[in-house]
């Protein structure tokens, strides 16, 4: 059984890839550009684009099971072409397939959900790595300046990766549709106070207003779409992003990493 990991190099894809790599099954990492990648020993890396469909039919050879992402290209754009996608992979041998999804669906899920593919679902509201979105403050200046200090269940990647990997390499998962989240619901300011003591530094927190938040955005030079979005999440948050749910624990047989945890797997990375 050789499993295709689509988004491989990416912070969830590349879990994926090493957790399939540690249970010993056959794993193909996709990624656009093969020399800058860098794997666990024994992994086959593939050159492929999910929106081009003629690079994925090479790499889709003996492959059994599929983890897909509903983005490509350098804008990461919404794949439009997912019933081609879907039909090519059914084609080619696919019968299992893991899909990383957003609470907005693409012509991924509605292929799947067309198709006879077994597949199944994961939803997550926000990653614990975003906090890496800190780490310049951080180290420069100590503070974390965040718009909608608001509660919410952030996920481990690693834990996201083993509810993927135990749909793919198990039985049972799919028709199922996972909300995947951490174990606890904390503010961004709770979080900051964890990453103060994993990295033994207090880091101030200061909440922005809208006009900061998108004065600071624009500085970055984030595209106006983008900008509005996290002006509305920011606002007005879905109550679904403070809501932990069981899945992890329930699938993997173990409890979510809480974020203390990830904090102490990298301080390094936010230290001086």
């Amino acid at each position: 059984m050789t499993i295709l990991v689509t988004g491989a190099t990416g912070t969830v894809g590349r879990r994926i890839v090493g957790q399939l790599a540690e249970r010993g099954v056959p794993v193909r990492a996709l990624t656009r550009n093969p020399g800058k990648a860098a794997f666990p020993a024994g992994v086959e890396v593939a050159c492929g684009d999910l929106t081009s469909l003629e690079t994925l039919a090479p790499a889709l050879e003996g492959v059994t099971g599929l983890h897909l992402i509903t983005f490509g290209g350098d804008d990461y754009a919404p794949l439009e072409n997912g019933p081609e996608l879907v039909e090519l992979a059914a084609k080619a041998g696919v019968t299992r397939v893991s899909v990383l999804s957003s609470f907005d669906e693409t012509s991924v899920e509605a292929a799947l959900r067309a198709g006879g593919l077994g597949w199944t679902q994961l939803l997550c509201m926000e990653f614990m790595a975003n906090a890496f979105d800190w780490t310049a403050s951080v180290r420069e200046e100590g503070v974390v300046r965040v718009f909608g200090n608001h509660p919410g269940a952030v996920v481990h990647e690693a834990d996201i990766a083993a509810v993927a990997v135990a749909a793919l390499v198990e039985e049972g998962h799919a028709g199922e549709t996972y909300v995947v989240t951490g174990p606890e619901a904390l503010t961004p300011e709770e979080r900051v106070r964890l990453l103060g003591a994993a990295i033994g530094r207090e880091i101030r927190f200061e909440e922005q207003s809208e006009e900061e938040y998108r004065a600071s955005m624009r500085a970055a030079g984030v595209g106006d779409d983008l900008i509005e979005f996290g002006v509305r999440l920011g606002a007005e948050p879905m109550e679904a992003a403070s809501v932990v749910a069981p899945t992890v624990e329930r699938v993997t047989g173990r409890p979510g990493r809480t974020f203390a945890q990830w904090a102490a797997e990298n301080a390094a990375a936010f230290r001086i």
